[in-house]
């Protein structure tokens, strides 16, 4: 690069010879539309980065409470697994003295008005 030019296609070679990009000096018009436009994008871009923020919070806001119902959740499957278990153990234990299990007539097909009856005592 030498005398000071910049090398072509550098950004400040595509700026000087971009259209619409006269070297004469701006009117002050078009430095006020030129600032109003700034300001203007400027605005929509604080804007835009609070309505992203608001929406990162609120998903934050969601996994949290997804999270907290998650593990209650947990918590009930656990405490479900182990009343299974118990009921298990207990009907296990029971069929071992069930008369009705026990009687072999109870596998011939009788009518019977209640045959929890039979179990519970007398």
């Amino acid at each position: 690069m030498s005398q000071g030019l910049p090398a072509a296609g550098s950004v400040l070679q595509r700026n000087i010879a971009a259209p619409g990009n006269h070297s004469q000096p701006q009117s002050p018009e078009d430095d006020d539309r030129k600032v109003r436009r700034r300001e203007k994008n400027r605005v929509a871009a604080q804007r835009s980065r609070k309505k992203q923020t608001q929406k990162a919070d609120k998903l934050h806001e969601e996994y949290e409470c997804l999270e907290q119902e998650n593990t209650v959740l947990r918590r009930e499957i656990g405490k479900l697994t182990e009343e299974l278990k118990h009921l298990s153990e207990v009907l296990k234990e029971h069929e071992k003295m069930c008369p009705l299990l026990l009687c072999p007539m109870n596998f011939v097909p009788v009518l019977r008005p209640d045959p929890v009856a039979g179990c519970l005592p007398r």
